[in-house]
């Protein structure tokens, strides 16, 4: 598994200071977020997954633990919208440059607004997706929300 992807040279080009994880990720996974937490051993409020929605028509990134739904009200609410569904996965792939199973945060294809859940401010340290499948990275909330130039805002359901 290459370590190098578009999400960690953009984070190293930020200075962010962030640890690598690897796991074996299994593509026949119901929750692969869930799966992620349960293969690195954290429990899934500190394993975020990254979802690619649409808020009237414009694609928005979403960052939530892997045990939660996204709420897709509170979503276009956050983004000052009017309606949020999920964006077709050949779509967000394309759109981000990554697989589903392995899309980050960080180094997409297109910079999109992004959101991450308030609920993942309050840890210590958390864990996003690398960029590709069986990667995790863990670094701080504050971190998260500045590499991301995200906001935090209530969108889990």
């Amino acid at each position: 598994m290459a370590l190098t992807t578009p999400a960690t040279v953009a984070l190293r080009k930020l200075g962010i200071t962030f640890e690598l994880v690897t796991y074996d990720y299994d593509p026949g996974a119901e929750r692969v977020g869930l799966q992620a937490a349960e293969a690195i051993g954290e429990p899934p409020h500190r394993v975020l997954k990254t979802l690619i929605a649409q808020v009237d028509g414009k694609p928005v990134c979403l960052v939530l633990p892997s045990d939660r739904e996204a709420s897709m009200k509170k979503v276009a609410s956050a983004f000052g919208g009017k309606s949020a569904a999920m964006m077709p996965v050949p779509d967000a792939e394309r759109l981000t440059g990554y697989k589903v199973g392995g899309v980050s945060p960080f180094g997409q294809k297109r910079k999109l607004r992004t959101a991450v859940e308030t609920a993942a401010m309050g840890e210590t340290y958390i864990y996003v997706n690398g960029g590709q499948r069986g990667l995790q990275i863990r670094l701080s909330p504050a971190d998260l929300l500045t590499a991301a130039e995200a906001m935090a805002a209530a969108i889990i359901a």
